[in-house]
């Protein structure tokens, strides 16, 4: 095998043990190496991509950050709309709510169940042949805007999927977020600097992914929860 062949396999291999420790720590809560034995697997990958950048990839763990700042934002078509639930304060606003859905279902009795509802900013992530490819905000439901950028520095959100059998096209949905020992944190630090602090989680959120320097958003504690999916490759279903 000659030299870059090697270094090819080496560092294929190690993009893939550092997306499988990086699904062990964040999926499944369940770290199988050390910190300091992550970070030395990393900082080799780091090394070899510098030292060859013809191998560097978009999917590799070294390429969460570092894009130059964006002017703007661009206007993302949803292919399938982002619908919600309108809010409802009084009882009288819960009976029609019901009875609209006992009309559209033909039926007289209805079960609903009911969950919290994590406070973030709805998106979608696209997966094309495994790789995350786009990410947008949800916006008017029908179209909104390109965060693809910024939603690639949250390290729980996997830039390559694992798995045999993965779909070509997968749009992921949930909810971006902070969870509250990080926000009381960044406010902490905002304080520490003399600068504003942040009124609430959620606006707090929304502003990180809303940054045109992608190193802003990386340096906030964001996280993700996934609740449905959007476009699928229906040959996969």
């Amino acid at each position: 095998m000659t030299s870059i062949a090697k270094i090819k396999k080496r560092v294929s291999d190690l993009r893939d043990k550092i997306n499988h420790h990086n699904i062990q720590y964040y999926a499944y809560d369940d770290p199988q190496i050390s910190d300091a034995e992550y970070d030395r697997l990393f900082r080799e990958l780091q090394q070899l991509e510098s030292q060859n950048p013809e191998l560097i990839h978009p999917t590799s763990p070294t390429q969460r950050v570092g894009a130059q700042p964006l002017e703007g934002f661009e206007e993302v078509k949803h292919h399938i709309p982002m619908l919600s639930l309108n809010n409802a304060m009084k009882e009288e606003e819960l009976r029609d709510f019901d009875k609209r859905v006992r009309q559209s279902l033909q039926t007289e009795q209805v079960s609903y169940a009911a969950e919290p509802k994590m406070d973030g900013v709805a998106v979608s992530i696209r997966y094309e042949n495994g790789s995350l490819q786009l990410a947008a905000t949800r916006g008017d439901g029908f179209s909104g805007e390109n965060i693809t950028q910024n939603i690639r520095t949250i390290s729980s959100i996997p830039l390559q999927l694992a798995g045999k059998k993965i779909p070509d096209v997968l749009e992921v949905r949930g909810e971006v977020y902070l969870p509250r020992q990080g926000f009381d944190e960044m406010n902490i630090k905002a304080l520490e600097e003399g600068s504003k602090t942040f009124a609430n989680p959620r606006n707090a959120a929304a502003g990180s992914l809303r940054q045109l320097d992608s190193r802003i958003t990386a340096s906030r504690p964001l996280e993700m929860t996934c609740y449905g999916v959007g476009e699928v490759d229906q040959s996969f279903l």
